[in-house]
Order: C-alpha cells, then sequence, then structure tokens
C-alpha cells in the first residue's frame, strides 16, 4: 500500500464533548508502516499501527524507549511521511507540543503565543485579546509581558500548552511534555491538562513512557510493543475524573499495565 496523509477541513458546529462517539475519528490510523534507513537496509520502527482516536477523546500511548511512540505522533502532525499505510485527520493540521516547551526565549510570553495566532492568519487587532484569553485559560493571567526567563519550567510547559491552543486544532499531539518537571509540578499540570480538554473538547493524543501518567489523564491507554512498534493491547479507563495519581483504581490499572510493559521489554531483551 502507498504511503498517504490527508487532512481534510471538517464542517464542525462546535467541539465534542470529551470522550463523544463519532462515526468520524478525529485520527484514522490504518495499516501504518514506518522504516528508517536506505532501501535493502531499511529498519522497520512501526509495523502494521491500526488506531482510531474519537472526536474529543483522550488517549495515551505506552511503550519502552525506542519503540515508535514519538515517530507516530510526528507522522500524525505531517512532519515525516508513513513509509506505508494511511493517516487521516479530518479537520486542521494537528497542534504539537514536545517535551521541551521550544518558546523563543527573544519574545515575551504573549508574543510566543501571537506569532502562533499570526502564522494561523488572525488579524493583528485580535491577536493581543486572543492570547491574553488563552494565557488565562492555562492560569497564567497577567503574564502576556513576561519573558521566558523570567518564567519556571511548569510556567513555561503552560506557555506553550497555550501556544498549541492557538493553532485552534481540533486535534492537540502531546510528546513527553511533563516529563522533565519535578513531581509537584506535574501533577498540577495534569490537572490542569484534564480540565483544559473538558472546557475545549479537542482530542488529545499524549506520549509517555509513564505508566501512572497515562492511566491519571486518559480515557484510553495504547500499549505499543517494541522493535517495531505495534499495538499490543488497548485498555478503556473507566475511572472517574478527577483523578489522582495516588488514587487506588489508578494504581490498580497501573500495576496491570506495568506488567504487559514487562513483558513486552522482556519480549524484545531491553533493559
Amino acid at each position: 500500500m502507498s504511503p498517504a496523509l490527508t487532512t481534510e477541513k471538517a464542517d464542525l458546529a462546535g467541539p465534542a464533548a470529551p470522550g463523544a462517539a463519532d462515526s468520524t475519528g478525529a485520527v484514522r490510523i490504518g495499516h501504518v508502516h514506518k522504516s528508517f534507513g536506505r532501501p535493502g537496509a531499511a529498519q522497520p520502527v512501526l509495523d502494521d499501527i491500526n488506531l482510531e482516536i474519537k472526536p474529543g477523546e483522550f488517549v495515551c500511548i505506552l511503550g519502552a524507549s525506542g519503540c515508535g511512540k514519538s515517530t507516530l505522533l510526528n507522522l500524525i502532525a505531517g512532519l515525516d511521511r508513513p513509509t506505508g499505510g494511511t493517516i487521516e485527520v479530518p479537520g486542521s493540521r494537528p497542534a504539537l507540543m514536545f517535551q521541551e516547551h521550544a518558546l523563543f526565549p527573544w519574545l515575551t510570553a504573549g508574543k510566543n503565543i501571537e506569532l502562533a495566532l499570526r502564522l494561523r492568519g488572525v488579524p493583528r487587532a485580535d491577536r493581543r485579546p486572543e492570547a491574553e484569553r488563552l494565557l488565562e485559560l492555562v492560569r497564567l493571567k497577567g503574564a502576556h509581558g513576561k519573558r521566558v526567563h523570567e518564567l519556571s519550567g511548569g510556567m513555561r510547559q503552560r506557555v506553550a500548552m497555550a501556544r498549541a491552543l492557538a493553532q485552534d486544532s481540533s486535534v492537540l499531539l502531546m510528546d513527553e511534555p511533563f516529563a522533565a518537571l519535578d513531581a509537584i509540578t506535574r501533577d498540577v499540570l495534569h490537572g490542569e491538562l484534564t480540565r483544559i480538554w473538558s472546557e475545549t473538547g479537542v482530542s488529545v493524543l499524549f506520549v509517555t513512557h509513564n505508566v501512572r501518567e497515562a492511566v491519571r489523564l486518559a480515557e484510553r491507554v495504547v500499549l505499543l510493543s517494541s522493535r517495531p512498534g505495534r499495538v499490543v493491547r488497548d485498555w478503556s479507563v473507566d475511572i472517574p475524573q478527577p483523578r489522582r495519581i495516588e488514587d487506588a483504581a489508578v494504581a490498580d490499572l497501573s500495576i496491570e499495565i506495568t506488567e504487559e510493559l514487562r513483558g513486552e521489554i522482556r519480549r524484545h531483551g531491553q533493559q
């Protein structure tokens, strides 16, 4: 099958409620393969990935290091193309948030967001009010004029989240965005992310290697095998939000998923 990446405009009346079912997926991945290297010596990274993210759904992708989690996100974002299979994103191009905040240090918090708005085509007169609205959404009201070096790590990630939301996409891709933060800041941002997801109805595809983080956040947790990455298990997380990382139900499901993950690591001889 020849590779294809399709991004289509959809006529949406408004954001779907979190977890709302819909016959049209926010992201549809069909038999996707990805290899790196020259022909004849290419190494497969992803193999026959089939996955659908519904509008308004929050899905976490788990797997050992090197299983292709970030590669899959890059393919969905359109930063690379699959070797085979199809990826469909009906709607605007997905917004992508990285592990590092990637803010421009010579711009203020607000101007970083306004840059994303300008690239989206928002008129100049509307950019500052919209940037301030997004800063308030991520609980950084009054931070428009703050320079990046004046912000803590958690605040920088909030600005990065606001900048991603400024793209007004129906799909938010997040590649381990909280991995470098301390435990308390990460816990606070978990709560903020679930609140923002609930308020906006955006579909979230969140990559992590932290099992408890995945169970704390997601409606579904998808486990990839290693070398190459394949979908080996898909859990529905039927635990009411808001959740806490220390909740007994979160811990119980985390133990089950961790055992599956350890089994995959053992099968592939990883440390």
